[in-house]
């Protein structure tokens, strides 16, 4: 026990620093990592925005940052796999909390949310945000476009979320559009990952459907992936509902006959050679969940995040 932590989140001394709480105790920062708003010398950032009033179907996403925190604790202390590496030994990340928003205004949330999203880009860390559902992708797409320029998309979900909208109004379904529309992503450099509903319009994006998934292999998936976007700014984007119900039951608008958490998270390791600038893990909704299942899936895709950016940050250094 001489070498045992607890509370790593607020007792840690380096943002490097290996946690050692056992797994059933201790605070639930993402990872362990330490919880703070100081952005001075920090690499990765990872911060929860507990939002669901734009969900078309079963709402409880507000609860998914609880619910992947709470499931990464598993991975918090051993070298992570498929890395080979503890990833904060050179790369330090912190857990920001939650995005305040007001529970009673919604209208107020997009903007709530950029601005925080601006705050921690113009640190120079990158940022891992866990949702809440899909619609937060939108204002965090304002923040990084306004960064880095128009950006490529890289999206694994069941849904295109290409449905025309009102100006203003918050829907999970219709932010691709407006993004496309808002010149936030770069249509004909974006792709869909997953799909197995369909929607008006396209809007330019490719797309491989389910059936594509369970037809291509990993490597030709990620293949495909690598060569539509090339070395374009891009941010990942996942809907927890890409996964077939089996592995995700845990979300607002789970679709059957998709793939493995297996299939995908290979697919995402092989995703290194993209330039992604930011990215989320969405739709995790832990009320209809079992044994955690969705929320370990979520955590673990939030996981390969860092895992990239960790190998990306060792290349450039």
């Amino acid at each position: 026990m001489a070498n045992k932590t607890i509370d790593h989140a607020i007792t840690a001394k380096s943002l490097k620093s290996a946690a050692s709480d056992p797994t059933h105790a201790g605070i639930l920062s993402f990872m362990r990592r330490r919880y703070t708003k100081v952005l001075k010398d920090v690499d990765a950032v990872v911060w929860g925005i507990p939002f669901d009033a734009a969900t078309s179907n079963r709402p409880g996403a507000r609860f998914g940052p609880q619910a992947i925190r709470r499931a990464s604790a598993i991975m918090d202390n051993d070298p992570q796999y498929p890395f080979e590496r503890d990833l904060f030994e050179d790369m330090a990340v912190i857990d920001y909390g939650d995005c305040l928003l007001d529970y009673g205004n919604h209208a107020k949330t997009p903007g709530t949310i950029e601005r925080e999203a601006k705050k921690i880009l113009k640190s120079g860390a990158y940022m891992l945000t866990l949702g809440g559902d899909h619609f937060i992708t939108l204002p965090l797409l304002r923040a990084h476009a306004e960064k880095y320029g128009p950006l490529s998309l890289v999206q694994f979900d069941a849904h295109q979320d290409t449905w025309a909208d009102e100006k203003g109004r918050i829907d999970h379904g219709s932010f691709v559009g407006t993004a496309v529309r808002e010149g936030l992503i770069d249509a004909e450099t974006s792709i869909q990952i997953g799909i197995r509903t369909h929607a008006p319009e396209d809007c330019g994006i490719r797309i491989l459907y389910g059936y594509d998934v369970e037809e291509m292999s990993a490597a030709e998936l990620a293949d495909a992936i690598i060569h539509h976007v090339g070395d374009r700014a891009t941010y990942l984007t996942f809907d927890i509902d890409c996964l077939d119900p089996a592995y995700a039951p845990g979300t607002g608008t789970p679709v059957s006959g998709g793939p493995s958490s297996a299939r995908i998270l290979s697919v995402l390791r092989k995703l290194g050679a993209l330039n992604i600038v930011g990215s989320d893990v969405v739709e995790v909704a832990p009320a209809y969940d079992h044994a955690d299942i969705t929320a370990i899936a979520g955590s673990t895709i939030a996981m390969y995040m860092l895992g990239l950016h960790a190998e990306a940050l060792a290349e450039r250094r």
